[in-house]
């Protein structure tokens, strides 16, 4: 079943183009469930399509910090989820947030933008509990070969799809999380931090 908030939300949100799908909603969604009372991080409110299946399968006294850097998108965010008292939603440049919770620890990173997942991923690694789990999507951009990327690339989409390149081998190799890439969805990497 879908949210009543995430229709709302997709509805309010016409002309942004980085929604999350649903079927990365409902990933979210189930894998939060498994995690009673938890502190939840997410990077990247948009305009809270995520925030929205995180809170649907999240239980009552597990809490939720989001945070953009973009007031227009979480203003919707706000609106639409702000009346919820387990949700916190900050307008801040991802990088001084993340340095703001260093030694804090969460059960579930969702990076959804760059900070914290394209650059300086360690930021939101440090802050993953043991048995927690870190969450990336939007990673198709990644297996594409650099030659089969659409022409003219601009060098956004040039420097994502090199970070990306970066990141999941260095996840796969990582001795501190046991890792899985999914071709599903965005393309999907689940890294569950080992006990």
């Amino acid at each position: 079943m879908i949210p009543e908030a995430v229709i709302a939300i997709e509805a309010a949100s016409k002309g942004f183009s980085m929604l999350s799908d649903h079927d990365t909603g409902r990933l979210l969604r189930t894998l939060v469930a498994t995690k009673p009372a938890a502190r939840v991080l997410e990077l990247g409110t948009g305009t809270g399509l995520a925030t929205a299946w995180l809170l649907d399968g999240m239980d009552k006294k597990s809490s939720l910090v989001t945070v953009d850097n973009n007031a227009e998108l979480t203003a919707v965010a706000q609106h639409y989820l702000g009346n919820d008292p387990r949700l916190s939603i900050y307008t801040q440049d991802g990088f001084d947030f993340l340095e703001t919770l260093q030694g804090q620890q969460f059960d579930l990173v969702f990076a959804d933008t760059w900070p914290g997942k394209i650059e300086k991923p360690e930021l939101a690694l440090n802050l993953v509990a043991p048995g927690g789990i870190y969450f990336i999507d939007d990673l198709k951009l990644a297996w594409t070969e650099e030659k089969d990327l659409a022409q003219p690339v601009s060098d956004l989409i040039k420097s994502a799809w090199e970070g990306q390149r970066r990141l999941i081998p260095k996840l796969e190799q990582s001795s501190e999380f046991y890792c899985t890439t999914l071709n599903w969805s965005t393309g999907i990497m689940i890294c569950t931090k080992k006990p």
